[in-house]
Order: C-alpha cells, then structure tokens, then sequence
C-alpha cells in the first residue's frame, strides 16, 4: 500500500537516496531542502528550514491539506559540527542543537496532530553511533543525538496509545557529505588553541573512518524496508562490524576503559 511520507535533508546523502528508493517504491513521498536542490523523479520538494518555525508549520501543512495524512516521518536533516568542547564557537553550538535537535522535536510535535487524526503513524529518527557514546572533537553534535535519543524514547511511550509507532536509526560511518558539511562548522584552530595538534590528528581519523565507510544506498534500503515493515524493531544499528562492537562495549565494560579504548582510536591517526 502507497503511504504518504514526509523526509527531510533530501538535497544530499542518505536522505536524497531514501526519498530516491521511496518514490520508486510507489510512496507519495515530499522531501525537504532549506535550497534549492534537484530531487530525484517521483519527489514533491518542499522548502523548509528546520531553525525556522514558520517553514515547518508551511510544509506540514502543505502535505496535511494536500493527501489528508502523513503515515511516516522520517527525521534525517541535521548538521555535523566539529572541534573542541572549549573553542567551538557558540554560534556553532546553538546551530548544531537548534538543526539536529529542536528543528527535529518541533516537525514532530506539528506532524504528530496530523497523524493522530488519521489513526496511526510511523516516526523514523535518525540519530547516530554518536547518540550512543561521546565522540571526541564532536561533542555538541554528540550531545544534539543524545537528545534525539531520549526525546525519541519517551516520546515512544507517550503515543503508542494513538498507534504511533517511534523507530530510532543509528548509522555507522556512510560515505556522505559529513566531512564537506563538517568543514564549514569547524572550530578555529592554530597556534592559540590548546587542543589544536591533538584536534588535527582526531579529525584525520575521522574524516578516514567516514570516506572508508558503507555506500548511503545500503542505510537506504533499510530504511525503505522498515517503512514498509508491518511491526518494525525499536531501534536499528546500522554499521561496520568494530562499530557495532563499539556499542556492545560500551553497554557491558566500566565507563573509564571503555573511553580509554574510544580515545586510543581517536588520538592516533596512523
């Protein structure tokens, strides 16, 4: 059955090749760009700035008035900052949260009326292996997924009575546009910053780790299958063999050694 999904952060990576396998799928899919941007075949574009209020409402509305429903909402767009907890500018710090976290919360919290009304709903958000541990030289964009992850659970447990159903999305490294995006949000660095050698050897590493990563097509697929699955699992871990490991690590092995394996990592590129 073709349902009538709302994604957003199409213009690039996995929400670009998402809304892509949707519409090829036969969903009425309409996807959000704060540009202009080439979506591809099957794609209703919506502009939509998640740092501004009045665009949400528009776009919501835009879908609401023009199907009548919205059975899914997939909360992709975000922005990834980079750089020390100390010296990342504020602006980027308010940014980060006010895209990865509040813009998400408030698309829900206008979607959430809509489906009601209809009997049910599906709400896809995408957080990250970073929502699930800190990551060094990212902790602001860490910190934006730790929020998504605990709105997300108790915002499962809240509206499951109105037969909304919230899945929770935790990608690995993808080949995306994280390392582009990510160096116009980096914190200044040089010689008058304390944490600057340290910070460069850390980005290497994590710039390698992302271009070394899966193809956005694979997380796509997935996401087209929970989509379309009847009774989807709670939360999906989507990585590379270590990092899942990563996650089992930090469940089962005391805080101090398990940060002391994350930051040998991070601390040598080589």
């Amino acid at each position: 059955m073709s349902k009538v999904i709302l994604i957003t952060g199409i213009s690039s990576g996995f929400g670009r090749e998402t809304a892509a396998q949707l519409a090829a799928r036969g969903h009425k899919v309409y996807g959000t760009a704060r540009g202009a941007c080439d979506p591809a075949k099957g794609i209703n574009l919506l502009t939509m700035d998640l740092t501004d209020h009045g665009s949400i409402k528009r776009a919501v509305t835009t879908v609401a008035e023009n199907e009548g429903r919205i059975d899914v909402l997939i909360n992709n767009a975000g922005m990834h900052t980079g750089g020390p907890a100390e010296t990342t500018p504020e602006e980027y710090l308010r940014l980060q949260i006010e895209t990865s976290f509040m813009g998400m919360v408030l698309l829900t919290r206008e979607v959430l009326p809509v489906m009601r009304q209809a009997g049910g709903g599906l709400i896809i958000n995408i957080s990250s292996i970073g929502g699930l541990m800190g990551l060094p030289f990212q902790p602001y964009y860490s910190a934006a997924k730790f929020a998504v992850e605990g709105f997300s659970e108790a915002l499962g447990m809240e509206i499951k009575q109105f037969n909304i159903k919230v899945v929770i999305i935790n990608p690995g490294d993808f080949r995306t546009s994280n390392s582009a995006n990510r160096r116009k949000f980096l914190a200044p660095s040089g010689t008058g910053d304390p944490y600057d050698a340290q910070f460069a050897r850390s980005l290497t590493v994590i710039e390698r780790d992302e271009a070394g990563g899966k193809n956005p097509a694979i997380l796509a697929g997935k996401l087209v299958k929970i989509v379309e699955c009847r009774n989807p699992a709670w939360r999906y871990i989507i990585a590379s063999p270590d990092q899942k490991l990563a996650v089992l690590l930090k469940r089962i092995l005391p805080g101090k050694w398990f940060s002391q394996i994350l930051w040998s990592h991070y601390r040598n590129p080589g």
